[in-house]
């Protein structure tokens, strides 16, 4: 999906000209008038994303955001931001990025499971099982919301 979304940032940086027409065409001059073409993003949307999908949106200099679908019954669309790249304006500033990148990643999170005034103490296990046996399997990912 990466490689896709690189190559549409390619032709539409290649296709200002017929972008903004059909722009104007569709949804007025004032729209087409108004794009900023100076630091486009690309938002890519899946079911999932692997590990190498995101080391390549950190390493990439575009603007990129991955961001994870899943519908649920009733038609219910929940859409979550999995990893998101600003892009590199210069070289020294992504090496100071990845650098401090390494260190985040080096530095071992402490499991989060729930806010200890939040749920009693009898239950506090109860979460923790399914949040060990799941965190197991290894490319698991565990976004810590507030409920």
């Amino acid at each position: 999906m990466l490689s896709q979304a690189v190559s549409y940032l390619s032709w539409l940086d290649s296709a200002h000209h017929e972008f903004e027409a059909l722009v104007r065409r569709v949804l007025g001059a004032e729209a087409a008038e108004s794009i900023d073409w100076r630091r486009p993003r690309m938002v890519c949307i899946a079911a999932g994303f692997s590990h190498h999908d995101r080391v390549a949106v950190q390493r990439l200099p575009e603007r990129i955001d991955l961001v994870h679908y899943r519908v649920f019954e009733g038609d219910l669309l929940s859409l979550l931001l999995v990893d998101s790249s600003p892009g590199s304006p210069s070289a020294a500033s992504s090496r100071r990025n990845r650098e401090r990148d390494a260190a985040i990643d080096s530095t071992p999170a402490a499991p989060v499971l729930v806010a200890p005034g939040l749920v009693p103490e009898c239950l506090r296990g109860l979460y923790a099982e399914p949040d060990d046996a799941l965190t197991a399997w290894g490319e698991v990912e565990v976004a810590p919301l507030r409920h």
